[in-house]
């Protein structure tokens, strides 16, 4: 199974004092590959790296065999690439299809447009019944569907997915771990960033552990879910 992206001994920055230092790892096509890691540990500074939103300062990025590594933010979405943001980020005062399509602004074929809504709506049968509703009127559950869907609507080779589960209801937490795993099976490589651990490792192929910015363990999710460090760190 040939790698997606690659990321390479990067180190990256904020005011010159290093929050990442010499992580690597890849993602395998048609996997869900996961994150794990406190808060602090810097996840969210790795979803960053990749992006471009903030560079490495050394160490490469590779997706599908080509150099990102210093594109701007715009280009590395356009090779392929989303991200759906920690905190059910959403356009409140649109509804919750004008917030799908803003999802797929690259896309200039309506008809093309029209069958992502759908294929969007069958996911998540709920947003259709919700279609005209302003997103910000939503339950926190409800905008979190919004979100993904919106990422999906770019038809994204990679779908980074940055802390699912927070803030969430059981209930929620649990419907979207599912919808992760189905949109996993539609050939989505999945990136999961998450602190859930329990969570992530039930749907997870790959994963890797983050710690202070460096990378503490990394295997087969049944591998981290039979390391004793893993189980002792995270699962109390």
């Amino acid at each position: 199974m040939s790698d997606l992206l690659t990321v390479n001994g990067i180190h990256t920055a904020y005011d010159r004092v290093d929050v990442l230092h010499g992580v690597s790892l890849a993602v395998a096509k048609g996997t869900i590959t996961c994150i794990l890691g406190a808060n602090g540990a810097g996840k969210s500074t790795l979803i960053r790296s990749i992006l471009g939103l903030t560079p490495a300062h050394t160490g490469s990025i590779s997706f599908n065999g080509q150099p990102i590594s210093g594109l701007p933010t715009h280009r590395v979405i356009a090779s392929g690439i989303a991200c759906i943001p920690e905190g059910r980020k959403v356009f409140p005062k649109m509804t919750v299809e004008e917030n799908l399509r803003v999802g797929a602004y690259q896309q200039r074929d309506e008809r093309e447009v029209a069958r992502r809504i759908e294929q969007t709506y069958a996911l998540f049968p709920r947003l259709k019944e919700r279609r005209l509703q302003l997103a910000g009127t939503m339950s926190g559950g409800e905008q979190a569907m919004v979100s993904i869907g919106r990422g999906l609507m770019a038809q994204p080779q990679l779908l980074i997915i940055d802390e699912p589960s927070l803030g969430l209801s059981p209930l929620y937490v649990k419907e979207n771990f599912r919808i992760i795993r189905d949109i996993n099976r539609l050939g989505i490589t999945v990136l999961l960033v998450e602190q859930n651990v329990r969570q992530t490792l039930a749907i997870a192929h790959h994963g890797y552990v983050l710690s202070q910015g460096r990378l503490v363990a990394q295997g087969t999710a049944q591998q981290l879910n039979d390391n004793e460090e893993v189980r002792a760190a995270y699962f109390g």
